[in-house]
C-alpha cells in the first residue's frame, strides 16, 4: 500500500513578485497555475498512490483540484466547510470509501480563524489489508497555537479509538500537522507523552525509516517559502504519515518513506 500526503497550496503560487505575499485568486485558476499543475499531475500519477491526503486543495462547484491532478480511478471525499476560494482538506482512495466522518476541530475561540478539521474514512481495502481507517488531520497552523494543536490531536485520536472495532482495524493518519516532531501534539501522536488524561501511540513513518534525519518538509530551500509569508522560516518537518500501534508495535510494517516534490522540475 502506497500513501501520499501533499499540501497543494491551492492556486496561491507563483507569487506576484518577491515579498508581496500570497496571490489568492477567486474561483478561477490563474494562468500561472498551469506550470505547477503539470508538475503535480505528472508527479502524482507517477507515484500512483493507493491513498492520498491533500491540504489546501481547491474544491467548489466548478472545479475539483484533487480529481484534476490524480486523474480517474479514485474515490474522493472533501471537507464540507472550506475557505472562500474553495481551499480545504481532501482524501482520495483507490478503494471504495464506506463512510466518511468530518470532525470539526474548532476547539477554542483562538482557533476560529482557521477551518481546522479531520476527515476520517473507512476504506474497503482488499485482503490481506482488509478494511482500514484513513485519516487527514489538519490542525491550526499558527505558531502560537500548540495548545490548540494538542486539543485537536486528542479529539481526532479519541474518535479513532472509538472507530477501530476494538482495536483491530489498521489506522493510517496522513497530513500537514503544522508541528515539528518535538512539539507536544506530535509527541502525543507518537506515544512520547500524554495529553488530556489519555495517551496513544502511532509509528512515525519517516522516523521509522530515517531515524534522526530531520526530513524538513517546510523549508526555505523551496523559494516559495522564503518569498511568501514566511521569510524567516528556518525549516521544519510538519508533514507526517502515522500508523497506529497495538500493544507490541505498529499494525502495518513501514518499508519506505520518502519526501516528494522536494526539488524543482524544469524551474518549477
Amino acid at each position: 500500500m502506497r500513501v501520499v500526503t501533499q499540501n497543494l497550496w491551492g492556486w496561491y503560487y507563483p507569487l506576484r513578485e518577491r515579498g508581496s505575499g500570497l496571490a489568492r485568486p477567486g474561483t478561477n485558476p490563474p494562468a500561472a497555475w498551469s506550470d505547477r499543475r503539470a508538475v503535480l499531475a505528472d508527479g502524482l500519477r507517477a507515484l500512483d498512490p493507493d491513498l492520498a491526503s491533500f491540504q489546501e486543495a481547491i474544491h467548489h462547484d466548478d472545479y475539483d483540484q484533487v480529481t484534476d491532478l490524480l486523474g480517474p480511478g479514485y474515490h474522493v471525499a472533501h471537507q464540507s466547510r472550506r475557505e472562500a476560494d474553495g481551499s480545504g482538506i481532501s482524501i482520495a482512495s483507490r478503494w471504495p470509501l464506506l463512510e466518511v466522518t468530518e470532525l470539526d476541530l474548532q476547539v477554542t475561540p483562538r482557533a476560529a480563524g482557521f477551518l481546522a478539521a479531520a476527515l476520517v474514512a473507512r476504506v474497503e481495502a482488499p485482503p490481506p489489508l482488509g478494511p482500514l481507517l484513513f485519516v487527514n488531520h489538519k490542525p491550526n497552523f499558527e505558531l502560537h497555537l500548540e495548545h490548540e494543536r494538542g486539543l485537536q490531536a486528542v479529539a481526532t485520536a479519541g474518535l479513532l479509538e472509538r472507530r477501530t472495532d476494538g482495536g483491530e482495524l489498521h489506522v493510517v493518519v496522513a497530513g500537514d500537522f503544522d508541528a515539528a516532531p518535538d512539539a507536544a501534539s506530535m509527541r502525543f501522536w507518537r506515544g512520547r507523552q500524554s495529553l488530556g488524561d489519555t495517551s496513544i501511540c502511532y509509528r512515525d513513518a519517516w522516523e521509522h525509516v530515517h531515524g534522526d534525519d530531520p526530513g524538513h518538509t517546510f523549508t526555505p530551500v523551496n523559494p516559495m517559502v522564503a518569498d511568501g509569508t514566511w521569510p524567516l522560516e528556518q525549516g521544519r518537518r510538519i508533514d507526517y504519515v502515522l500508523v497506529r500501534c497495538r500493544e507490541h508495535g505498529p499494525s502495518l510494517d513501514v518499508t519506505a518513506c520518502e519526501r516528494i516534490f522536494d526539488r524543482p522540475v524544469g524551474g518549477v
